[in-house]
């Protein structure tokens, strides 16, 4: 039988676990009246036995004289005797008809004994809430028959399961929270490996490529286990080929800079000569365009590649001062006012050249489509920092746009232009290093017009 045949092991785990619970406590609930009867008519000890004999030889004697004489205060004291407690007895003779004839007061636990010793046919013991009835024992007077029951007037302890056997709902309620317990840990025993998935396929999702599943779950030996190395087994595949492709980008990008820097030096060589033209213009245009291209293309894979760079406690403020008076000044010149409000306290792992990058891409976009004013602030809410870069300018347009300029080489249908649109990667940068920060990056419309860019790093 091949493997594929056998039954799934989550399936047996899954039916065993809530059949030996459903069946332990149907057992457990089921064994209660048992034990209970059990207890209840338990077979007459010894000492008990003796002492029912004894009591008969005096009954006897006194019987001879007729049934009447047994209510004599002397039968009384024949009869007044202590078990080895030192508690009293108190006995009662019935007749062959089953009538108690020493006295007039028989109480109901005597009367259930009586019924339920003629049901048994033996002598036992019964253990009533407060008091103990055994016997009977049955003896042979003149050629009638008696039988004397014996009752122990007291408390006497019982066994544990008779408080749940007399206390149904409680029983009830506590099999329910049983079972919940049992099938919760079975559920905890399942559902744990399963949210360590979950967590280490979301870390996969956001970007980091070195989330695996945990060795105590890839160690399991059920399907789960197998989906956990399954898992690991892919995202090793995933991180190889992200790398790889990085690198291809990063390598491609330093061997085009050498043809590059052949033709600039072969450019500067003809304007040298005096062979300037509008043709030349336009190549040495175009090869300032390519070398910016593939500088951020490099920016771009540098700063994926090292995503997972070790982080330094830094203050934001520090971090981003060139950036800020840069800024500043580009605004300023193109007769816009930028307006700061950033917190000094304001401290936070951080990779500073990266986040600079980013904040940098943000405040150029925010400048150069800005009519009036630009804002940056950050401030703390709860474990975050949010970091906020707003315009009054256009905005974008299409609303589908706002999630999509942050990919690679992509430019909303407004900045097509080459002068105004770029090539599509400072925003790839810039989410590219939110992205190592573990932070969340959001650009959305503002009105009555602009543009606000929502930066959040866990601080």
């Amino acid at each position: 039988m091949t493997l594929s045949k056998l039954p799934n092991r989550i399936f047996i785990k899954l039916l065993l676990g809530f059949w030996l619970c459903s069946s332990l406590i149907i057992a457990i609930v089921g064994l209660l009246p048992l034990l209970q009867q059990n207890h209840d008519r338990a077979p007459l000890p010894p000492h008990l036995a003796n002492m029912l004999v004894r009591v008969a030889d005096r009954v006897s004697i006194r019987l001879e004289d007729g049934p009447q004489a047994i209510n004599t205060s002397r039968f009384k004291r024949l009869t007044h005797i202590r078990d080895r407690n030192d508690k009293p007895v108190r006995f009662y003779i019935a007749d062959h008809q089953g009538r108690v004839i020493n006295t007039h007061k028989v109480s109901r636990g005597l009367r259930r004994f009586m019924l339920m010793a003629d049901e048994a046919e033996r002598p036992m013991t019964h253990q009533f809430k407060r008091e103990l009835i055994f016997g009977p024992y049955e003896f042979d007077v003149k050629g009638e028959k008696y039988s004397i029951y014996g009752r122990l007037a007291d408390h006497h302890p019982r066994p544990w399961f008779f408080f749940f056997a007399e206390n149904k709902l409680l029983t009830l309620s506590l099999a329910i929270i049983l079972s919940g317990l049992l099938c919760g840990l079975l559920a905890w025993h399942l559902g744990k490996p399963l949210r360590t998935l979950k967590l280490s396929a979301d870390a996969l999702a956001a970007g980091d490529l070195t989330s695996r599943v945990d060795k105590a779950t890839t160690k399991r030996k059920d399907e789960i286990g197998q989906l956990a190395q399954a898992f690991n087994g892919m995202a090793n595949s995933v991180e190889n080929m992200v790398q790889s492709q990085q690198r291809l980008i990063s390598d491609i990008s330093h061997e085009l800079r050498t043809p590059l820097t052949r033709l600039q030096l072969a450019l500067a060589l003809a304007r040298k000569k005096g062979q300037k033209s509008a043709e030349t213009e336009r190549i040495g245009y175009e090869a300032e365009q390519l070398e910016q291209m593939i500088a951020e293309l490099l920016e771009l894979s540098r700063v994926k590649l090292n995503i997972h760079d070790t982080k330094h406690l830094v203050s934001l403020n520090e971090t981003l001062s060139q950036v800020l008076d840069d800024a500043d000044f580009e605004s300023s010149q193109q007769g816009k006012q930028l307006l700061i409000d950033i917190d000094d306290a304001i401290a936070m792992p951080t990779s500073p050249r990266p986040l600079a990058r980013a904040i940098e891409n943000l405040l150029r976009n925010a400048i150069r489509y800005a009519e009036h004013q630009i804002n940056i602030t950050a401030q703390f809410s709860e474990n975050e920092v949010i970091i906020t870069i707003a315009d009054d300018g256009p905005g974008i347009e299409n609303e589908q746009d706002l999630k999509a300029i942050f990919d690679p080489f992509y430019r909303p249908q407004t900045a097509r232009e080459r002068e105004s649109g770029g090539w599509g990667l400072g925003l790839a940068i810039t989410k590219a290093a939110i992205d190592a920060h573990q932070g969340q990056i959001i650009a959305e419309n503002i009105q009555p017009h602009g543009l606000k860019v929502t930066i959040k790093l866990l601080s």
